[in-house]
């Protein structure tokens, strides 16, 4: 380092002192005055402290060489942002003439920021000098002072919001009987059981006791109500309380006495009551009424869950998530992960805090992107190891349907379940050996086996036919003989199965009261017996074809479609040219779905299946070749060209009239009859149709220039942006379209190659202009868009007639695909994954990050370096990072979890480059203090020194 160099270092320093010096002399001109916030006292008490630590190394650093000279740079640059900021606030918020402090100190931190709260600076200088003088200049600060600095930062951490709302905290004391209400600022009062709602949440909320007195405590972090429910509307995939209401009802509602028997087993007992005993699998095989079992356990701890909010107890929470192999919205590890999170943060708004964490640098890719497990699973430790939680209790219910994720998902619940003693697990399955085994049975991990438990079970199957028998006994007008000899076969032959019982009940439902024993003596026992029943009377119908084509689609779709999705994929069903008033034609479906033979429900205009088990045993290889006589990626071409049509068709611009190029998506308010209606799931899957029949080997002509997408695209492809911007789904076509990239080749398909990677530049760099104000495609979007843009020219007719002037653009895209934004220093350092879909970078700021290559969004920060990043690599397998540092280490980190593996110390100097032998098992780094190191990667042993 040059003189001029050391020079900037220590001008650096005296810069600080002179702006701590300078914010010093602004309070004590006005430290008596009325109305100041306690922090800016607490604050400026510590001001002292820090000039004079700063004063001593101001003169140890002339002493210094030039490495160690160069690497207080960026420390003393960081100090010095924080210590401009706080000298504006004082100057702008302190005076001595008046008391409105309070307004004064609002309005600066709405230029500044609301992080940059007197509190949160003073914090953030404060370490800055404790890693000054404790690391890099050990020496400098006494004894004594370094105790000074640790209890400064612990107390500036724990301090209440030094902005506290007109409408914030209640600090509050109660004793005796009686209410004891409070109430300041907007919003209603709320008393009772039951959801409390406030108009506006300034940091964590905490309800409940600490040491002296019972508070309402506000922390540092500020989230107004919009942006809290913003998060949650993000993270929403499903709402599980409404999951649960809606398959009690297809399932005829949930009876106690059906369930009772479990509260009162031995191993539910034993898992309730035992400290130790952290997770109860509930295992059987199907229809032995699993679900409907947690369904009744649900409801307990719910009771529990309210009597102990009165105060009967200590509180607890509770959470539950309901999989579906045949809804794609619920049958995934991350989905399972977004629904538990979701209850979690909703019924306890403080804990959304580990959710804004990441949610706040990535938004709602966060939950979407290829890396959202690694998120959502890091979010949920942390929410479960968080000191306020109190007893919480996490409800999963068919495992088995899991269909995407669920060895990681087990590996989750496996780990998590034996570290976080507040919390208590209850998982359902079917009797899958792979489940057994990855769950690792222990003392810790009770099961509960159905099969064991077949009194029980056959006294709830008979209380369930009593029940259900006794409602179709009235309505069909049975006799009591007939009756009794119902429900004699159906006891009989029952074999402790739920499922069965509600099938044969629901073929009696359409039988004639003369024909019902002959019926009835007519089912086999078992389930399986029973589905080939109910198959071969769909084969022996008058609309067999039709029944099975029905059965067909519903065996491949991605969800439970509406009848009037359904109606629209198929050309049996219904005619192209007929797409405006399908009453008639839904009516007719609804008789065709009804003569399925009992495999598909309808609920509220939606088809399912009875159960998953009717589903796997249409696709099980006997009964496959009769539904799908060519093959069921037939299936999915039909469903995928079918879509295209009717998206052709259906699709416009201006779909529901708005008009107003600016009305907002959050103005905008579903149709009755929605235009959208019967397009919606093949706006949302047409793309998945099409990848999966080609997965079987199959080559489209479709996927070639002037084919059936490049039709669709050229004719409706802002259209269909239009559409999903509506249905608030925007993010899913751009995976689409990602989808559709990545399987095409420039060379065979040039001509759709330059359109799909056009249109996914355009969608992307519009991308929050769209999901906010749809109508904006044909105007700021198509008027900014490149010159040359493809997307532009080929829908320049969609621009409105009133721009008369079009802007001059640049010809092209700019090349930069993604700009990376997160570092808050100078980046030193990056590098892509062997595969290409994650980059790596290393900052001044002492982070190391992870970024989503395709998407751009942030995956992973990685925190423990002490000093500046220089050098970060991937290994070979893109399973761990390494990175080194201006703190003399190197440091190992696991790529999926972002956990620290191994950090790597010998090094006396600055660590200025890092790199991964080929074969992964060794790591090699080069130093400021002219060696070179070589290092096991997998236990972090020295191997050789290079001198």
């Amino acid at each position: 380092m040059s003189g001029a160099e050391a020079g900037i270092v220590i001008d650096l320093i005296s810069g600080v002192i002179s702006i701590i010096e300078a914010t010093k002399t602004v309070y004590d001109a006005a430290k008596d005055a009325k109305g100041q916030p306690e922090a800016f006292r607490q604050v400026a008490a510590r001001l002292p402290l820090v000039i004079e630590i700063l004063h001593g190394a101001e003169e140890r650093t002339h002493t210094l060489d030039e490495t160690a000279q160069d690497a207080l740079e960026p420390i003393m640059e960081s100090c010095k942002a924080k210590a401009e900021n706080l000298k504006k606030i004082f100057q702008k918020v302190i005076r001595k003439d008046d008391d409105k402090w309070y307004d004064r100190y609002k309005k600066a931190l709405s230029t500044l920021g609301k992080g940059d709260k007197v509190e949160c600076l003073m914090e953030g200088i404060l370490k800055d000098i404790q890693v000054l003088a404790c690391e890099r200049l050990k020496g400098t600060a006494t004894e004594t002072q370094v105790k000074e600095i640790e209890e400064a930062i612990k107390q500036m951490n724990e301090m209440p919001s030094s902005l506290q709302d007109k409408t914030g905290g209640v600090t509050q004391n109660h004793q005796g009987s009686g209410n004891n209400n409070a109430n300041t600022g907007r919003g209603a009062q709320h008393n009772g059981t039951g959801d409390l709602y406030q108009n506006e949440i300034r940091g964590d909320a905490h309800f409940g006791s600490n040491s002296s007195n019972p508070i309402f405590y506000n922390y540092n972090a500020i989230y107004n109500q919009s942006d809290l429910q913003t998060c949650l509307k993000d993270l929403r995939t499903t709402d599980p309380r409404d999951d649960k209401k809606r398959i009690e009802d297809m399932k005829g509602g949930l009876l106690k006495d059906s369930y009772r028997w479990i509260l009162e087993n031995s191993e539910f007992q034993r898992w309730y009551n035992d400290e130790q005993s952290r997770l109860l699998w509930i295992r059987g095989d199907p229809g032995k009424g699993k679900t409907m079992l947690l369904c009744g356990i649900i409801n307990k701890l719910e009771g529990t869950a309210v009597a102990s909010a009165s105060g009967a107890s200590g509180s607890c929470l509770l959470s539950y998530f309901f999989c579906q192999a045949a809804d794609s919205r619920i049958n995934s590890s991350t989905a399972v992960l977004r629904g538990l999170i979701y209850l979690l943060t909703d019924r306890q708004l403080p804990l959304l805090k580990h959710v804004r964490k990441k949610y706040d640098d990535a938004g709602k890719e966060l939950f979407v992107d290829a890396n959202a497990w690694v998120a959502l699973s890091e979010i949920l430790t942390n929410i479960l190891q968080d000191p306020s939680l109190e007893r919480t209790y996490l409800i999963i219910d068919a495992l088995d349907e899991c269909v995407t994720g669920l060895p990681r998902l087990l590996q989750f619940i496996d780990e998590t379940s034996p570290t976080c003693p507040r919390v208590k697990w209850i998982i359902s399955s079917r009797n899958w050996p792979n489940i057994e085994e990855q769950l690792n049975i222990s003392d810790q991990k009770v099961q509960l086996r159905l099969e064991l438990n077949e009194d029980s079970i056959a006294a709830a199957v008979s209380t369930y036919i009593e029940h259900k028998l006794g409602d179709l006994a009235k309505r069909k007008k049975y006799n009591s003989r007939l009756e009794n000899s119902v429900r004699d076969y159906l006891s009989l032959n029952a074999e402790a199965t739920f499922l069965w019982v509600a099938l044969v009940l629901q073929e009696l439902e359409t039988i004639d009261r003369r024909n019902t024993l002959k019926r009835v003596e007519a089912f086999p026992p078992g389930l399986g017996p029973l589905y080939m029943q109910m198959m071969n009377q769909v084969n022996k119908s008058d609309d067999a074809d039709l029944c099975k084509r029905v059965l067909s689609i519903m065996a491949v779709v991605y969800r439970p479609i509406t009848l009037r999705e359904l109606v629209s994929l198929d050309d049996a069903l219904n005619e192209l040219d007929n797409l405006e008033d399908l009453s008639e034609k839904i009516e007719d479906l609804e008789q065709t779905v009804g003569q399925c033979g009992s495999f598909l429900t309808i609920r509220e205009g939606t088809v399912y299946f009875v159960h998953q088990s009717a589903k796997d045993f249409l696709l099980q290889e006997n009964t496959s070749r009769e539904l799908f006589p060519s093959s069921k990626a037939e299936v999915h071409y039909k469903i995928f060209s079918r879509s295209c049509e009717v998206m052709s068709r259906t699709l416009r611009r201006d779909i529901y009239e708005l008009h107003a190029p600016g009305f907002l998506i959050d103005q905008v308010e579903l149709l009755d009859p929605d235009p959208l209606a019967a397009v919606r799931y093949s706006c949302l899957y047409w793309v998945d149709h099409l990848l999966d029949y080609g997965t079987t080997g199959n080559t489209s002509s479709d996927l070639e220039d002037g084919g059936l997408v490049n039709k669709f695209l050229c004719q409706s492809f802002l259209y269909w942006l239009e559409a999903l911007s509506l249905m608030r789904s925007l993010l899913s076509g751009i995976v689409m379209i990602k989808k559709l990239e990545n399987q095409l080749q420039a060379d065979k398909s040039p001509d759709l190659y330059a359109f799909i990677h056009d249109a996914n530049r355009f969608a992307r760099y519009y991308q929050l202009l769209i999901e906010k104000t749809p109508l904006q495609l044909y105007c700021s979007a198509l008027v900014f868009a490149p010159d040359k843009s493809i997307v532009r020219r080929q829908f320049e007719k969609c621009i409105p007639p009133w721009i008369q002037r079009m802007p001059k653009m640049q010809a092209y895209w700019n090349p930069a695909l993604q700009t990376l934004e997160g570092h808050t220093h100078r980046v030193t350092s990056v590098a892509f994954s062997p595969d290409g879909k994650q980059v790596v970078s290393g900052s001044r700021d002492r982070t190391v990050w992870l970024w989503d290559a395709a998407t751009g969004a942030p995956l992973q920060r990685l925190k423990g370096h002490t000093d500046q990043v220089t050098s970060v690599a991937f290994s070979p397998d893109g399973k761990q990072v390494v990175s080194a540092s201006a703190d003399a280490t190197v440091r190992l980190w696991d790529a999926a979890t972002g956990a620290p593996l191994q950090t790597l110390e010998g090094h006396t100097d600055w660590v200025t480059s890092v790199a991964f032998s080929p074969d992964g098992k060794q790591v090699v780094s080069g130093s400021g203090d002219k060696t070179v190191r070589l290092w096991d990667a997998a236990t972090g042993a020295p191997l050789q020194t290079l001198e």
